[in-house]
């Protein structure tokens, strides 16, 4: 995969990762956990840390705690975890590219190995922010990391909270459609429905600066 030399922060799950099994599992081992009922998983707030999700869709718990918990379910059970086609070669050609993911790194690091994946030089997780997505704290963290300007980067999203912290952090953003409409990704610079699409995207981009 040949890609301009352009900074790239990419979000993990839904964007390199079909990991999607793996989470509504988690949640619906929670919900049966905790007594909630079933059709949560029909509402996951998709982009988000688990502690957020939780505090979403169970205001009455202890978010942080209940987050840990549903991290520690989906590390411990990566059935159906699996890389997007090309995700593998991103890795390998981006020369400068961070990882921007909701998922704590122990998280990050087992879906990374479950689904075949390297883990790259620059892994930004809820362990190096103090605000989640869909503020723009992770995507700045992410900048910093990479030793670049903000609107010099361009960001690989696939969900709306996602897309939201880009765009605010002055970013561009190619936006993913693997998990959500077009119409739920509003503001992207382009929409791809592989990352076999990122290099003609990444060519136009460049050529705008």
């Amino acid at each position: 995969m040949e890609l301009p030399d352009l900074p790239i922060l990419t979000d993990l799950d839904g964007t390199l990762i079909d990991s999607t099994r793996s989470v509504v599992a988690a949640f619906r081992w929670w919900a049966e956990l905790r007594g909630l009922p079933a059709d949560l998983v029909d509402r996951l707030p998709f982009g988000r840390t688990s502690a957020d999700a939780a505090a979403m869709l169970a205001p009455h718990l202890d978010a942080a705690r209940e987050g840990a918990t549903l991290d520690d379910r989906q590390a411990q059970n990566t059935e159906g975890v699996a890389a997007f086609d090309g995700a593998g070669e991103l890795l390998a050609s981006a020369r400068r590219l961070a990882i921007v993911t909701s998922g704590p790194e122990r998280l990050a690091v087992a879906r990374l190995r479950a689904a075949g994946l390297p883990r790259p030089p620059f892994l930004v997780t809820p362990e190096c922010w103090t605000r989640g997505k869909p503020d723009p704290e992770p995507y700045l963290v992410g900048a910093q990391v990479l030793g670049v300007a903000p609107r010099e980067c361009v960001v690989l999203e696939d969900a709306p909270a996602g897309v939201d912290a880009a765009r605010a952090a002055g970013m561009r953003v190619i936006a993913m459609l693997t998990t959500h409409r077009r119409e739920a990704l509003p503001g992207a610079r382009a929409y791809l429905k592989s990352l076999r699409q990122l290099p003609e995207a990444l060519q136009s981009l460049a050529a705008e600066e």
